[in-house]
């Protein structure tokens, strides 16, 4: 999910307030032999990384200095797959970056650090990624069979609930691995794209961008470009749960209480030109296209997805219309 600028100062300020006000000194001792631990979980290659690291860590150095504590060391996890460009990350980093900083690869659907040593952890725009497609959306005997679609976007009820049941379980696996890895009284400071509760007009809906990748695909089977089989054995795993359902799993956890959670829509509609918009998705989804039916059809693709926008612009307000970005502060409980 592409975030505008604007989201992207609203959840600053909203990080740097929720610091101010529920960041505790006493998390750590503050010396070098114990540092404050940081983790972005789906940090991709920058640089909104680095922006985010810079202004947390400048929040919570601030919070030691209206203690009249010094400030302390900061050590800087950058976590995402293993497929991720770690060495691009790596070389991008900010030379007067004020912490020490170490890559983690892996999926953040388990656990990747000790217990209890992280002290703040922030996530942007990744939980809508969730861990697999739901295996009955590929099967031919199920009444969840997704034939001719990439995704659940305008897809059968029985689609759409195999989706929903896999989110809820991926974020609930997600806060689970993340209790125990944070430090009592830590935070995690989280922005997840999410649909919106009541989509006022029948031929709107989130992952319509989605349906016109797939509907590129479809064609490109029907011209024998690539088999049917291999169409229908595709789904991409990409979820937006209703901000209300979204909630609800928050709410339901036992090991967090919630310091704050609200919406950030745009304050205006930005529209992309046609280019940017389609990079923008080619940049997300090539590797799973890549890795189902090989490099070869990728510019292809690409190329008839760039024709389709061109005849039908509106598809790139549809994002706006349907999507917010739903902003949560959570705290941990302390451990009894």
């Amino acid at each position: 999910m592409l975030l505008q600028r604007e989201v992207i100062e609203d959840a600053k300020k909203l990080i740097q307030d929720g610091i101010a006000k529920n960041f505790e000194t006493k998390t750590s001792s503050g010396s070098s032999k114990n540092p404050i631990c940081i983790a972005d979980f789906g940090c991709s290659t920058g640089p909104n990384t680095y922006i985010a690291m810079q202004y947390i860590i400048e929040a919570i150095e601030l919070q030691y200095k209206s203690h009249g504590l010094a400030a302390p060391e900061f050590q800087v996890f950058f976590n995402d797959l293993v497929a991720n460009d770690f060495k691009t990350l790596f070389r991008n980093l900010p030379p007067n970056r004020n912490y020490f900083g170490a890559g983690v690869p892996g999926s953040f659907y388990g656990r990747l650090f000790p217990k209890e040593t992280l002290h703040f952890i922030y996530s942007s725009s990744t939980l809508h990624l969730i861990s697999k497609v739901p295996k009955e959306i590929i099967d031919k005997n199920s009444s969840a069979w997704n034939k001719g679609r990439i995704n659940y976007a305008n897809a059968p009820k029985e689609v759409v609930d195999a989706y929903a049941t896999q989110f809820q379980k991926d974020v609930e696996t997600f806060l689970h691995c993340r209790a125990q890895e944070l430090a009592d009284n830590g935070l995690m400071a989280l922005q997840v794209g999410a649909a919106q509760d009541v989509i006022l007009q029948q031929n709107i809906y989130p992952g319509k961008d989605i349906e016109l990748l797939g509907s590129c695909l479809l064609d490109m089977a029907k011209v024998g470009l690539i088999s049917e089989e291999k169409m229908d054995s595709f789904n991409l795993p990409v979820f937006f749960s209703t901000t209300k359902d979204l909630k609800t799993i928050f709410e339901r956890n036992n090991d967090f209480t919630i310091e704050r959670i609200e919406k950030l829509s745009p304050k205006s509609l930005f529209l992309p030109d046609v280019r940017m918009f389609v990079l923008h998705r080619r940049a997300v989804f090539e590797g799973l296209i890549e890795n189902h039916f090989g490099e070869g059809i990728v510019d292809e693709l690409f190329d008839r997805f760039m024709k389709k926008v061109v005849e039908s612009p509106d598809i790139m307000k549809v994002t706006m219309l349907t999507l917010v970005v739903l902003f949560v502060l959570l705290k941990r409980k302390p451990r009894t």
